[in-house]
């Protein structure tokens, strides 16, 4: 019976990821889209959050995907609070779906879906039939365990403690908190409570106390989640398990009326039970979501401290993300992005090096290059283990181009360095520039500083129209450059600047040209996509002196 038990769970959890794979794999950047329309207003987080979880079809895979982005710093814990009960109304879809019983179509499930990973031409077909496999899968796994639980009819200390738990529902909530802290998954614990429900072995009065503690025993996966993780990211987890842990209390008060309410929803146990199951969780959600604020000031008593940032650590990355990979993909341009920011940023501290002999500019261009050095080691082992994660086609292809796009950051930034050290000589040895030449480096290192925002503007947002601009002042730098490089041996010619100087200009111009070169590739990544739009209302200003 144990291994007939353990089997049918297998199944059951491996047809559950099958299902959310192939959801995600269809769902894209659709996923990433709902957390960027995220807003303050907690009621859209809430919808965000239920969304999102019936995608992926587990509360705990959110909610630790909230401890990342909390800990990434793209969410807040006034956002994080509507996701997180969002997730938890989400999750109730499984066993809503459980609650259908669809024996009679399982073979056919798993038989169809099989015909259309194996032999379906079109990518969405495949998916359909992976999430078929999954479906199938999933409700194999519920119809064994039921069938392993059959005998427990004849066995009496199983009986009597049914009738104790119905009893004491104290000792119920400690039950289901048990089991599901043990098992990490509060819808593999509920379709074990429905499995027993079909047997007619669990009586709803010893269900709901046990529905309730398998709530809290949830939040397991993401307290765990969120060890080593900054005070912000602990806060969201704590956050969680004081949601839950506030319903349930109100809800063993209450727990007579709701019993009868719930048994009035439906005959059917198993229905009783994915009823409650939703009752529970959209009820907390109404009841708590006004006292949002209280229960942050609660956690932040709870949790104290004050987060400290590390320029060398990722800020957008998490590996909690990795549980939703197409907001992964999302959250690595970002975080190329911000690494892009920091490369132009040096190359503005060359400007000033080189025009102003700035040697403060120089240091700190320096030490910016090692965070440079080290992004782009962490984002491409980051990378890694995302390519290896359940992505659709067009995602497995943007990240195999992202691979080459931290490497062009990355020279920018070797360029800027090389900058830095021509700047050094130029201070070292009192070359001086004409006033001609001084103004000719200027117009380029504006070019180049034009180029570089569009190419991050387009890899950040995806527009054609930025990429439009990066060719435009690629090509105006490759001119300048052919310009001033024939105005600089007039200049020579005339006396009017040394050798010296004009070497260390041309490599200056040299340098600045293949950044430019490093922009266009940089671009390509969005040029290869198909959509057009020329809104243009992104306006970044990095200076200098904001670097």
């Amino acid at each position: 019976m144990v291994l007939a038990l353990l089997s049918g769970l297998g199944l059951f959890l491996y047809g559950m990821k099958v299902m959310s794979d192939a959801l995600q794999k269809s769902a894209g950047d659709r996923m990433k889209k709902l957390l960027e329309i995220l807003t303050k207003n907690k009621i859209i987080a809430v919808l965000v959050g239920t969304v999102i979880t019936a995608i992926i079809q587990s509360s705990s895979a959110t909610t630790v995907m909230v401890v990342g982005l909390v800990n990434a710093g793209i969410m807040n814990l006034s956002q994080a609070v509507g996701i997180i009960m969002g997730a938890n109304i989400g999750t109730t879809m499984t066993a809503q779906l459980i609650a259908f019983q669809f024996k009679d179509i399982i073979a056919y499930a798993i038989i169809i879906g099989a015909i259309l990973v194996m032999f379906a031409g079109r990518k969405s077909h495949r998916q359909i039939g992976e999430l078929c496999i999954g479906f199938g899968v999933l409700f194999l796994g519920m119809h064994m365990m039921s069938d392993a639980m059959k005998p427990l009819k004849e066995v009496p200390a199983f009986l009597d403690l049914m009738v104790q738990l119905q009893h004491n529902p104290v000792l119920g909530v400690l039950a289901g908190f048990g089991l599901t802290a043990i098992i990490q998954s509060s819808s593999a614990t509920i379709g074990i409570l429905q499995a027993l429900a079909m047997q007619g072995l669990v009586p709803i009065e010893a269900a709901l106390p046990i529905l309730f503690g398998e709530n809290i025993g949830t939040c397991v996966t993401a307290l765990i989640a969120s060890i080593g993780t900054s005070v912000t990211a602990r806060r969201a987890a704590v956050l969680h398990v004081t949601i839950k842990i506030v319903g349930t209390i109100i809800f063993m008060i209450i727990l007579r009326p709701v019993t009868t309410l719930v048994i009035q929803t439906a005959t059917d146990p198993v229905r009783q039970i994915a009823n409650a199951h939703t009752f529970f969780n959209v009820v907390n959600t109404v009841i708590q979501l006004p006292f949002a604020a209280l229960l942050i000031g609660f956690v932040t008593r709870i949790v104290p401290g004050e987060d400290e940032h590390d320029q060398f650590e990722l800020k957008y990355l998490d590996k909690r993300i990795l549980e939703t990979p197409s907001i992964a993909v999302g959250q690595i341009i970002k975080e190329i992005v911000r690494m892009g920011d920091i490369a132009r940023c040096n190359v503005g501290k060359a400007k000033l090096a080189i025009l102003n002999q700035d040697e403060k500019a120089i240091a700190e261009l320096y030490s910016n290059e090692k965070v440079i050095n080290e992004l782009e080691k962490r984002i491409g082992e980051y990378l890694k283990e995302v390519s290896n994660l359940a992505l659709g086609e067009e995602q497995q292809k943007k990240v195999g181009s992202l691979f080459n796009t931290i490497h062009d950051v990355e020279r920018i930034g070797d360029h800027a360095e090389n900058l830095a050290e021509l700047a050094e000589y130029k201070i070292a040895n009192k070359v001086p520039f004409s006033q001609h030449a001084a103004e000719e480096l200027k117009a380029v290192f504006e070019a180049v500083d034009i180029a570089i925002e569009n190419a991050f503007a387009a890899l950040d947002t995806e527009e054609r129209a930025y990429v439009d601009n990066v060719d435009m002042y690629e090509n105006k730098v490759d001119d300048m450059r052919t310009w001033f490089r024939d105005s600089h041996i007039k200049r020579l010619n005339r006396g009017e600047c040394s050798i010296n100087a004009g070497v260390v200009y041309l490599d200056i111009i040299t340098n600045l040209e293949r950044i430019s070169d490093h922009c266009v590739n940089i671009a390509d990544v969005v040029r290869e996509d198909s959509r057009i739009n020329l809104k243009l209302d992104r306006k970044t200003d990095i200076t200098p002196e904001k670097c």
